[in-house]
Order: C-alpha cells, then structure tokens, then sequence
C-alpha cells in the first residue's frame, strides 16, 4: 500500500526532516518530532493530521 504525497513543499520538508530526526535519534518519538515540525514548518492543522498517520502507518508497516 503507497500513501500519496501532499503536494505542500512544507509538509514534503517536513516528512524528510522528521526522517532524518528520527533516524539519528530513535529516542525522540514520531509525536514530537511532528509538534516540533509544526513550528519549523509553519504547517496548518490539517498537515499536522496529515504528518501523524503518515508516520503510524509508515512504522505500523514496518
């Protein structure tokens, strides 16, 4: 199952950046580093929904 990318550049930047974050410290969970994301992003209510289920399907996957 492939999940379609938003076309927003924020949240784009925001899913590469919650990655990268979550790859160099695996402590910091998915929840924070997406609130943290929220502000550096700018991102709206509906990308902050958006970011949570990416990443809980993404790590239900794995």
């Amino acid at each position: 199952m492939s999940t379609v990318m938003p076309e927003g550049k924020n949240v784009q930047n925001a899913i590469k950046w919650i990655s990268a974050n979550f790859e160099d410290n695996k402590n910091q969970s998915v929840q924070q580093l997406v609130e943290k994301a929220v502000f550096k992003f700018d991102l709206s209510p509906k990308d902050t929904e958006f970011l949570l289920g990416f990443f809980q399907n993404h790590q239900a996957e794995k």
